[in-house]
Protein backbone atom coordinates (compact mmCIF):
# COMPACT_ATOMS: atom_id res chain seq x y z
CA UNK A 1 0.00 0.00 0.00
CA UNK A 2 1.09 3.61 -0.66
CA UNK A 3 0.20 6.43 1.82
CA UNK A 4 0.62 9.73 0.95
CA UNK A 5 1.65 12.01 4.14
CA UNK A 6 1.90 15.69 4.48
CA UNK A 7 4.68 16.68 6.56
CA UNK A 8 4.74 19.75 7.91
CA UNK A 9 8.36 19.80 10.44
CA UNK A 10 7.38 23.32 11.26
CA UNK A 11 9.60 25.32 13.88
CA UNK A 12 11.96 25.25 16.88
CA UNK A 13 12.69 21.14 17.54
CA UNK A 14 9.80 20.39 15.26
CA UNK A 15 12.65 18.86 12.42
CA UNK A 16 14.55 17.22 14.98
CA UNK A 17 11.79 15.31 16.17
CA UNK A 18 10.24 14.71 12.62
CA UNK A 19 13.05 13.32 11.24
CA UNK A 20 13.51 10.69 13.87
CA UNK A 21 9.15 10.02 13.22
CA UNK A 22 10.20 9.26 9.48
CA UNK A 23 13.33 7.21 9.90
CA UNK A 24 10.76 4.83 12.33
CA UNK A 25 7.64 4.82 9.22
CA UNK A 26 10.43 3.95 6.86
CA UNK A 27 11.34 0.68 8.89
CA UNK A 28 7.64 -0.14 9.30
CA UNK A 29 7.12 0.32 5.45
CA UNK A 30 10.41 -1.50 4.80
CA UNK A 31 9.38 -4.53 6.59
CA UNK A 32 5.97 -4.44 6.11
CA UNK A 33 6.08 -3.71 2.39
CA UNK A 34 4.22 -0.38 2.50
CA UNK A 35 5.25 3.14 0.93
CA UNK A 36 5.29 6.37 2.59
CA UNK A 37 5.35 9.30 0.16
CA UNK A 38 6.08 12.21 1.82
CA UNK A 39 5.73 15.79 1.08
CA UNK A 40 7.04 18.41 2.65
CA UNK A 41 5.07 21.73 3.51
CA UNK A 42 4.79 24.50 5.59
CA UNK A 43 2.97 26.25 8.51
CA UNK A 44 3.44 28.17 11.27
CA UNK A 45 6.66 30.43 12.12
CA UNK A 46 8.86 28.49 9.15
CA UNK A 47 5.73 29.76 7.08
CA UNK A 48 5.55 32.98 8.09
CA UNK A 49 9.17 33.81 7.25
CA UNK A 50 8.94 32.18 3.57
CA UNK A 51 5.44 33.65 2.71
CA UNK A 52 4.33 35.81 5.62
CA UNK A 53 1.64 33.98 6.52
CA UNK A 54 1.07 31.09 9.32
CA UNK A 55 -0.83 28.64 6.95
CA UNK A 56 -0.57 29.02 3.12
CA UNK A 57 -3.13 27.96 0.66
CA UNK A 58 -0.56 25.78 -0.86
CA UNK A 59 -0.29 23.88 2.46
CA UNK A 60 -4.10 23.48 3.06
CA UNK A 61 -4.64 21.89 -0.36
CA UNK A 62 -1.71 19.86 -0.35
CA UNK A 63 -3.04 18.68 3.31
CA UNK A 64 -6.48 18.31 1.99
CA UNK A 65 -5.28 16.14 -0.36
CA UNK A 66 -3.47 13.67 1.44
CA UNK A 67 -4.12 10.36 3.71
CA UNK A 68 -2.72 12.01 6.79
CA UNK A 69 -0.83 15.23 8.21
CA UNK A 70 2.09 14.58 10.53
CA UNK A 71 3.42 17.86 11.87
CA UNK A 72 6.45 18.85 14.44
CA UNK A 73 5.66 21.55 16.66
CA UNK A 74 4.85 25.36 15.58
CA UNK A 75 6.08 28.84 17.46
CA UNK A 76 8.73 30.40 19.25
CA UNK A 77 9.85 33.62 21.04
CA UNK A 78 10.97 35.05 17.02
CA UNK A 79 7.11 35.61 16.49
CA UNK A 80 5.69 36.21 19.93
CA UNK A 81 5.28 40.12 19.10
CA UNK A 82 3.26 39.58 15.93
CA UNK A 83 -0.71 39.87 16.08
CA UNK A 84 -3.14 37.68 17.04
CA UNK A 85 -3.76 37.01 13.28
CA UNK A 86 -0.13 36.20 12.43
CA UNK A 87 0.57 34.11 15.18
CA UNK A 88 1.87 30.65 14.31
CA UNK A 89 -0.13 28.75 16.51
CA UNK A 90 -2.95 30.48 14.07
CA UNK A 91 -1.98 27.53 11.26
CA UNK A 92 -2.44 25.27 13.95
CA UNK A 93 -6.44 26.41 14.14
CA UNK A 94 -6.79 27.02 10.72
CA UNK A 95 -5.57 23.62 10.00
CA UNK A 96 -8.25 21.63 12.39
CA UNK A 97 -10.60 24.20 10.73
CA UNK A 98 -9.77 23.32 7.17
CA UNK A 99 -9.54 19.80 7.38
CA UNK A 100 -12.56 19.42 10.39
CA UNK A 101 -10.62 18.09 12.86
CA UNK A 102 -13.02 18.61 15.53
CA UNK A 103 -11.77 15.52 17.93
CA UNK A 104 -8.62 15.71 19.98
CA UNK A 105 -7.40 11.99 21.11
CA UNK A 106 -4.75 12.57 23.94
CA UNK A 107 -3.31 9.66 25.63
CA UNK A 108 -1.58 9.43 28.96
CA UNK A 109 0.11 6.61 29.58
CA UNK A 110 3.05 6.52 32.26
CA UNK A 111 5.36 3.85 31.36
CA UNK A 112 6.17 1.48 34.80
CA UNK A 113 9.70 1.95 33.34
CA UNK A 114 9.38 6.01 33.76
CA UNK A 115 7.26 5.70 37.17
CA UNK A 116 10.51 7.77 38.84
CA UNK A 117 10.38 10.26 36.63
CA UNK A 118 6.44 11.26 37.90
CA UNK A 119 6.55 13.68 40.06
CA UNK A 120 3.67 12.13 42.03
CA UNK A 121 4.36 10.23 45.07
CA UNK A 122 4.58 6.36 44.52
CA UNK A 123 1.56 5.80 46.53
CA UNK A 124 -0.56 7.58 44.23
CA UNK A 125 0.80 6.45 40.98
CA UNK A 126 1.60 3.11 41.52
CA UNK A 127 3.27 1.17 38.70
CA UNK A 128 1.55 2.96 36.13
CA UNK A 129 -0.92 5.22 34.71
CA UNK A 130 -3.00 5.07 31.58
CA UNK A 131 -6.07 7.24 30.67
CA UNK A 132 -6.83 8.87 27.18
CA UNK A 133 -8.00 12.95 27.43
CA UNK A 134 -10.41 14.04 24.05
CA UNK A 135 -10.84 17.01 23.80
CA UNK A 136 -12.84 19.29 21.20
CA UNK A 137 -10.83 20.84 18.85
CA UNK A 138 -12.69 23.24 16.55
CA UNK A 139 -15.07 25.15 18.78
CA UNK A 140 -15.02 26.39 22.33
CA UNK A 141 -13.52 30.15 23.32
CA UNK A 142 -10.49 29.68 20.73
CA UNK A 143 -12.95 29.84 17.89
CA UNK A 144 -15.48 32.32 19.46
CA UNK A 145 -16.05 35.56 18.89
CA UNK A 146 -13.36 38.62 20.11
CA UNK A 147 -12.28 41.64 19.51
CA UNK A 148 -11.00 45.16 21.67
CA UNK A 149 -13.70 47.23 23.26
CA UNK A 150 -13.62 50.09 25.65
CA UNK A 151 -15.80 51.24 28.10
CA UNK A 152 -15.32 52.93 32.29
CA UNK A 153 -13.18 50.60 33.10
CA UNK A 154 -10.63 51.84 29.71
CA UNK A 155 -9.60 49.97 27.39
CA UNK A 156 -10.17 45.70 27.47
CA UNK A 157 -10.49 42.69 25.32
CA UNK A 158 -12.97 40.09 25.20
CA UNK A 159 -13.08 36.01 24.10
CA UNK A 160 -16.40 33.99 24.11
CA UNK A 161 -16.86 30.65 24.31
CA UNK A 162 -20.16 29.25 22.54
CA UNK A 163 -20.89 25.40 21.62
CA UNK A 164 -23.60 24.28 20.08
CA UNK A 165 -25.84 21.18 20.73
CA UNK A 166 -24.12 19.60 17.56
CA UNK A 167 -20.55 20.24 18.19
CA UNK A 168 -20.83 18.50 21.69
CA UNK A 169 -23.13 15.66 20.81
CA UNK A 170 -20.62 14.71 17.85
CA UNK A 171 -17.33 15.11 20.67
CA UNK A 172 -19.51 12.99 23.20
CA UNK A 173 -20.13 10.39 20.88
CA UNK A 174 -16.40 10.16 20.56
CA UNK A 175 -15.62 10.20 24.10
CA UNK A 176 -18.35 7.02 24.76
CA UNK A 177 -17.23 5.27 21.80
CA UNK A 178 -13.97 5.27 23.31
CA UNK A 179 -15.25 4.30 26.73
CA UNK A 180 -16.92 1.06 24.95
CA UNK A 181 -13.36 0.12 24.05
CA UNK A 182 -11.29 0.73 27.32
CA UNK A 183 -12.97 0.07 31.13
CA UNK A 184 -16.55 1.79 30.46
CA UNK A 185 -15.93 5.04 32.24
CA UNK A 186 -16.45 8.54 31.53
CA UNK A 187 -15.38 11.76 32.72
CA UNK A 188 -17.06 14.43 31.59
CA UNK A 189 -15.32 17.92 32.65
CA UNK A 190 -16.61 21.56 32.79
CA UNK A 191 -17.89 24.72 34.57
CA UNK A 192 -21.63 23.87 34.72
CA UNK A 193 -21.67 25.82 38.28
CA UNK A 194 -20.96 29.03 36.09
CA UNK A 195 -20.65 28.76 32.95
CA UNK A 196 -24.02 28.86 30.74
CA UNK A 197 -21.64 27.08 27.66
CA UNK A 198 -20.80 24.21 30.03
CA UNK A 199 -24.93 23.66 31.11
CA UNK A 200 -25.46 23.41 27.66
CA UNK A 201 -22.66 20.65 27.35
CA UNK A 202 -23.50 18.71 30.90
CA UNK A 203 -27.37 18.49 29.33
CA UNK A 204 -25.98 17.05 25.89
CA UNK A 205 -23.70 14.90 27.40
CA UNK A 206 -26.50 13.35 29.42
CA UNK A 207 -28.26 12.68 26.55
CA UNK A 208 -25.87 10.93 24.46
CA UNK A 209 -25.11 9.03 27.97
CA UNK A 210 -28.80 7.17 27.24
CA UNK A 211 -27.30 5.56 23.99
CA UNK A 212 -24.46 3.93 26.45
CA UNK A 213 -26.12 2.50 29.00
CA UNK A 214 -23.18 0.51 30.03
CA UNK A 215 -20.75 3.79 30.50
CA UNK A 216 -20.29 5.00 33.78
CA UNK A 217 -20.67 8.61 33.86
CA UNK A 218 -19.19 11.59 36.21
CA UNK A 219 -19.43 14.91 35.69
CA UNK A 220 -16.48 16.79 37.25
CA UNK A 221 -15.83 20.94 37.37
CA UNK A 222 -12.56 21.87 35.55
CA UNK A 223 -11.11 23.17 38.66
CA UNK A 224 -11.88 19.78 40.56
CA UNK A 225 -10.62 17.70 38.06
CA UNK A 226 -7.55 19.62 37.84
CA UNK A 227 -6.65 19.10 41.42
CA UNK A 228 -8.19 15.28 40.96
CA UNK A 229 -5.39 14.32 38.63
CA UNK A 230 -2.97 14.97 40.78
CA UNK A 231 -4.55 12.98 44.14
CA UNK A 232 -5.85 10.46 42.60
CA UNK A 233 -5.45 10.36 38.47
CA UNK A 234 -5.75 6.58 38.54
CA UNK A 235 -9.41 7.30 39.02
CA UNK A 236 -9.98 8.26 35.22
CA UNK A 237 -10.08 6.40 32.28
CA UNK A 238 -11.63 8.53 29.29
CA UNK A 239 -11.55 12.18 29.99
CA UNK A 240 -14.06 14.54 27.69
CA UNK A 241 -13.80 18.21 27.58
CA UNK A 242 -13.84 21.29 25.62
CA UNK A 243 -11.13 23.07 23.82
CA UNK A 244 -9.73 25.26 26.47
CA UNK A 245 -10.37 22.95 29.44
CA UNK A 246 -9.20 20.09 27.71
CA UNK A 247 -5.87 22.06 26.58
CA UNK A 248 -4.60 22.78 30.08
CA UNK A 249 -5.94 19.33 31.56
CA UNK A 250 -3.79 17.02 29.23
CA UNK A 251 -0.66 18.82 29.80
CA UNK A 252 -1.64 18.61 33.06
CA UNK A 253 -2.17 15.18 32.72
CA UNK A 254 1.02 14.71 30.39
CA UNK A 255 3.54 16.01 33.74
CA UNK A 256 1.94 13.30 35.95
CA UNK A 257 3.43 10.33 33.22
CA UNK A 258 6.70 11.56 33.56
CA UNK A 259 6.98 14.42 30.77
CA UNK A 260 5.57 16.51 28.55
CA UNK A 261 8.38 14.67 25.69
CA UNK A 262 6.70 11.75 26.25
CA UNK A 263 2.55 11.91 25.08
CA UNK A 264 1.60 11.79 21.08
CA UNK A 265 -2.19 13.17 19.71
CA UNK A 266 -4.52 12.51 17.14
CA UNK A 267 -6.72 15.07 15.66
CA UNK A 268 -9.59 13.66 13.97
CA UNK A 269 -13.25 14.13 11.97
CA UNK A 270 -15.39 12.86 10.03
CA UNK A 271 -13.35 11.04 7.19
CA UNK A 272 -9.62 8.66 7.65
CA UNK A 273 -7.73 12.07 7.58
CA UNK A 274 -6.38 13.08 10.63
CA UNK A 275 -3.46 14.87 11.84
CA UNK A 276 -0.95 13.94 13.97
CA UNK A 277 1.79 15.69 16.48
CA UNK A 278 3.15 15.73 20.04
CA UNK A 279 1.42 17.31 22.07
CA UNK A 280 4.49 19.57 23.86
CA UNK A 281 5.90 23.20 22.05
CA UNK A 282 8.52 24.06 19.61
CA UNK A 283 11.19 24.66 22.78
CA UNK A 284 13.44 26.78 20.46
CA UNK A 285 16.13 26.82 23.53
CA UNK A 286 17.28 23.13 22.46
CA UNK A 287 16.44 23.00 18.98
CA UNK A 288 19.27 21.85 16.54
CA UNK A 289 20.95 20.54 19.76
CA UNK A 290 20.40 16.31 19.49
CA UNK A 291 18.32 17.11 23.12
CA UNK A 292 14.79 16.88 22.39
CA UNK A 293 13.05 13.46 23.13
CA UNK A 294 11.40 11.76 20.11
CA UNK A 295 9.09 9.87 21.60
CA UNK A 296 5.51 11.41 21.98
CA UNK A 297 6.64 12.54 17.89
CA UNK A 298 7.10 8.84 17.07
CA UNK A 299 4.26 7.51 19.07
CA UNK A 300 1.86 9.89 17.07
CA UNK A 301 3.06 8.10 13.94
CA UNK A 302 1.89 4.85 15.23
CA UNK A 303 -1.41 6.51 16.01
CA UNK A 304 -1.49 7.87 12.45
CA UNK A 305 -0.87 4.08 11.26
CA UNK A 306 -3.83 2.98 13.67
CA UNK A 307 -6.75 5.72 12.82
CA UNK A 308 -5.96 7.11 9.18
CA UNK A 309 -4.34 3.67 7.51
CA UNK A 310 -6.15 0.94 9.94
CA UNK A 311 -2.62 -0.57 9.94
CA UNK A 312 -3.03 -2.50 13.98
CA UNK A 313 0.23 -4.50 13.51
CA UNK A 314 2.34 -1.82 12.98
CA UNK A 315 0.75 1.16 15.18
CA UNK A 316 1.60 -2.05 17.48
CA UNK A 317 5.04 -2.64 16.51
CA UNK A 318 6.36 1.18 17.25
CA UNK A 319 4.82 1.22 20.51
CA UNK A 320 6.15 -2.09 21.63
CA UNK A 321 9.76 -0.83 20.48
CA UNK A 322 9.26 1.97 22.27
CA UNK A 323 8.67 -0.07 25.60
CA UNK A 324 11.95 -2.55 24.59
CA UNK A 325 13.80 1.00 24.30
CA UNK A 326 12.12 2.63 27.72
CA UNK A 327 12.82 -1.20 29.11
CA UNK A 328 16.50 -1.21 28.48
CA UNK A 329 17.19 1.95 30.31
CA UNK A 330 17.82 4.55 27.39
CA UNK A 331 16.53 7.64 28.52
CA UNK A 332 16.49 11.23 26.85
CA UNK A 333 17.33 14.41 29.09
CA UNK A 334 14.24 14.80 29.93
CA UNK A 335 13.41 11.65 31.28
CA UNK A 336 16.41 10.99 32.58
CA UNK A 337 16.74 9.60 36.32
CA UNK A 338 19.84 7.72 38.46
CA UNK A 339 21.07 4.49 36.17
CA UNK A 340 19.55 5.38 32.96
CA UNK A 341 21.56 5.80 29.85
CA UNK A 342 21.64 9.37 28.23
CA UNK A 343 20.65 9.68 24.58
CA UNK A 344 20.18 11.94 22.35
CA UNK A 345 17.42 12.81 20.15
CA UNK A 346 19.11 11.15 17.03
CA UNK A 347 20.05 7.92 19.15
CA UNK A 348 16.86 7.29 20.62
CA UNK A 349 15.18 7.25 16.67
CA UNK A 350 17.67 4.55 15.82
CA UNK A 351 17.12 2.74 18.90
CA UNK A 352 13.45 2.42 18.23
CA UNK A 353 14.13 1.90 14.62
CA UNK A 354 16.45 -0.79 15.78
CA UNK A 355 13.79 -2.17 18.23
CA UNK A 356 11.14 -2.59 15.31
Amino acid sequence: MEYKIAVIKGDGIGPDIVDQALLVLNKIGEKYKHSFKYTEVLAGGAALDATNVPLPQETIDICKASDAVFLGAVGGHKWDVLPGHLRPEKALLGLREELGLFANIRPAIMYKELKDACPLKPEIVGDGMDMVVIRELTGGIYFGERGFKTNEKGDGAYDTMFYSEMEVRRIAIVAFETAMKRAKKLTSVDKANVLESSRLWRKVVLEVAEDYPEVEVKHMYVDNAAMQLVINPKQFDVIVTGNLFGDILSDEASMITGSIGMLPSASLGTTKLGMYEPIHGSAPDIAGQNKANPIATIVSAAMMLRYSFDLEKEADAIEKAVETILANGYRTGDIQTEGGILVGTKEMGQLICDAI
